[in-house]
């Protein structure tokens, strides 16, 4: 059963790469009765309603951190998917209050928001960055997981349901890499922090598919881990620039080498599927039987962008690129 269609979906962040694809999606295979925008920037919602020009989207124009705002934009909704945030690592770091009160404040608003307006399903977008953070963006995302998360507690009998999903770096999104290896190419010189970098990378529409994939499987409280590829950043830079000069810069601060998505810690109750990985809650409000089906992982399992299974070859980037 298609638990979107003709549903009344609100998407936080609703103008960004992520909104955009996901308006896109639904609107076309899910047939939802509506799709409410919220978001602050009227000229992107302009922008965005001339590109769709479908009565099913509504816009509404507010921010995560006015409750009221988003009090009012809920009435009426089944579903909200949660993808607002600020996610650029160096503006963080430099505007750390704005920052919390964007990703966790924002976070507490839609949580009570969902609540007090008894909607049924909400999943949070979250990032590889939230594990073992090492910035300030990290930190904030690994608080909204454990805030939506322990959200199904607050719910009590409210039968609000809440998940997340988490991935790596969206392909071409707003702060890929790609886009600055491209704009660099022309330079003659392209800078990499480490030749030993990976990075788990994911396409938009994989990433917006898997979301509402989730949205249907979710009992609440779960982390919805997709099985995704990685790829070397030097693999990346080869593809894009060949030949070109490369200039070692070193990690910059709040980086990582390698970034993982699942700690050997949660692991221990976590479930594997074919296509992703499901870490369980460690709440009294967790049924054993809500993942059956899924295998139980190895003692000592980590998934991490260095140890992964799939990789993606230069050939599989030059086509990416091309496609982008």
């Amino acid at each position: 059963m298609d638990l979107l269609k003709d549903k009344v979906i609100l998407l936080t962040g609703g103008t960004g790469s992520f909104g955009n694809k996901f308006t896109d999606i639904v609107l076309k295979e899910h047939n939802p009765n509506a799709i409410r925008i919220f978001s602050r920037g009227e000229k992107k919602q302009l922008d965005m309603a001339n590109r769709f020009k479908d009565d099913r989207l509504r816009f509404f124009i507010g921010d995560v951190r006015d409750k009221d705002r988003l009090h009012r934009a809920m009435n009426d909704v089944d579903i909200v998917v949660h993808a607002a945030a600020l996610k650029q690592v160096p503006a963080c770091e430099y505007n750390p209050i704005e920052a919390v009160r964007t990703n966790i404040d924002g976070g507490i608003n839609v949580i009570d928001a969902a609540i007090d307006n008894g909607i049924e399903r909400v999943i949070a977008i979250s990032t590889d960055k939230a594990v073992h953070p090492v910035n300030l963006y990290g930190a904030t995302k690994m608080t909204a997981e454990k805030l939506f998360i322990q959200g199904n507690s607050y719910a009590g009998k409210a039968n609000t349901m809440f998940s997340c999903v988490r991935y790596g770096n969206v392909i071409g999104s707003r702060g890929s890499v790609i886009p600055l290896f491209l704009e660099q190419k022309k330079t003659g010189a392209i800078t990499i922090t480490h030749e030993e970098m990976t990075r788990f990378w994911i396409r938009l529409e994989d990433g917006v598919r898997f979301v509402t994939k989730c949205v249907n499987r979710m009992k609440g409280g779960e982390i919805f881990v997709p099985k995704i590829p990685s790829m070397k950043i030097i693999d990346l830079a080869d593809a894009i620039a060949p030949g070109v000069k490369r200039k070692i810069i070193g990690i910059r601060p709040g980086e990582k080498i390698h970034e993982i998505l699942i700690t050997e810690d949660e692991a221990k109750h976590s479930r594997e599927f074919n296509d992703s990985f499901v870490i369980e809650p460690e709440h009294p409000f967790w049924e054993e039987d809500n993942l059956a089906g899924g295998k139980q992982l190895p003692e000592g399992f980590r998934y991490t962008s260095a140890n992964n299974e799939k990789w993606i070859t230069k050939g599989e980037i030059k086509k990416i690129i091309k496609e982008l």
